[in-house]
């Protein structure tokens, strides 16, 4: 009862999910042509940044990964052709996203399975990126694989954030269980990420910053509107 899926190849997520179809030639363009649109609409509307989301299993994740990937064209088998959609996507960006405002891409800089994508290919990329108009990586993992045994726990995805930054020399974020103002300082200051980004944690505590700021003895810049609310917390108007 689901909607048509489309993919690099019809090859289903599991073997109880269905196939998708697997995408032509000309819908890919037209899927780069829709990438595009959506940074001409962000720019209008006023966004500063922007990123592909390149990973869990998404479809670009799925070109990048040559678990789901089995094309015989120019968009598949080699990492050249594997990347090629992304590629292809970035740079269109950077037509219409002025140069000034940052372009991140989210990958999910491993599989977690033998024979699929890996840090090494996420080392590879970012190698490239920056020649193709983007910013930063921001390094996620795992989704694309059912079978992926993941080894969960508190800032398991970091160490790809920092081996990408080191080894391709491209800005990176780190994300995943990263909860403690101290874990996500430490993340900065030693270089192994350039942010730490969160959302679960905000979602579970939107006061985070606040509290990472007093954690950290810094001081808080607040909206006037907000600055009687900081109880305890240092601010500057």
């Amino acid at each position: 009862g689901a909607w048509e899926t489309v993919a690099p190849s019809a090859l289903p997520f599991a073997p109880n999910f269905p196939a998708p179809t697997e995408l032509t030639r000309d819908q890919i363009g037209g899927i780069v042509e829709a990438f595009v649109a959506a940074a001409r609409r962000a720019a209008t509307a006023g966004f500063q940044v922007v990123e592909i989301h390149a990973a869990h299993g998404y479809l670009i994740n799925e070109f990048l990964s040559p678990l789901s990937n089995h094309r015989t064209d120019e968009f598949g088998g080699s990492f050249e052709n594997r990347t090629r959609l992304l590629r292809q996507i970035a740079e269109g960006i950077r037509t219409v996203w002025p140069e000034e405002l940052l372009l991140f891409v989210r990958i999910s800089a491993t599989d977690w399975v033998e024979g699929g994508w890996t840090a090494e290919d996420s080392v590879a990329l970012g190698r490239v990126l920056g020649d193709w108009g983007v910013d930063l990586v921001d390094c996620s993992s795992g989704g694309n694989a059912a079978t992926a045994v993941i080894p969960v726990g508190p800032g398991y995805q970091a160490p790809f954030a920092e081996k990408v930054r080191r080894e391709a020399g491209i800005r990176t974020a780190a994300v995943g269980m990263i909860t403690d103002p101290h874990q996500a300082e430490e993340l900065i200051q030693s270089g192994a990420a350039d942010i730490v980004l969160l959302a679960r944690e905000f979602l579970r505590n939107p006061y985070w910053p606040v509290i990472a700021a007093q954690a950290l003895d810094e001081q808080v810049i607040a909206p006037v509107q907000y600055g009687r609310a900081f109880t305890g917390a240092r601010t500057r108007r």
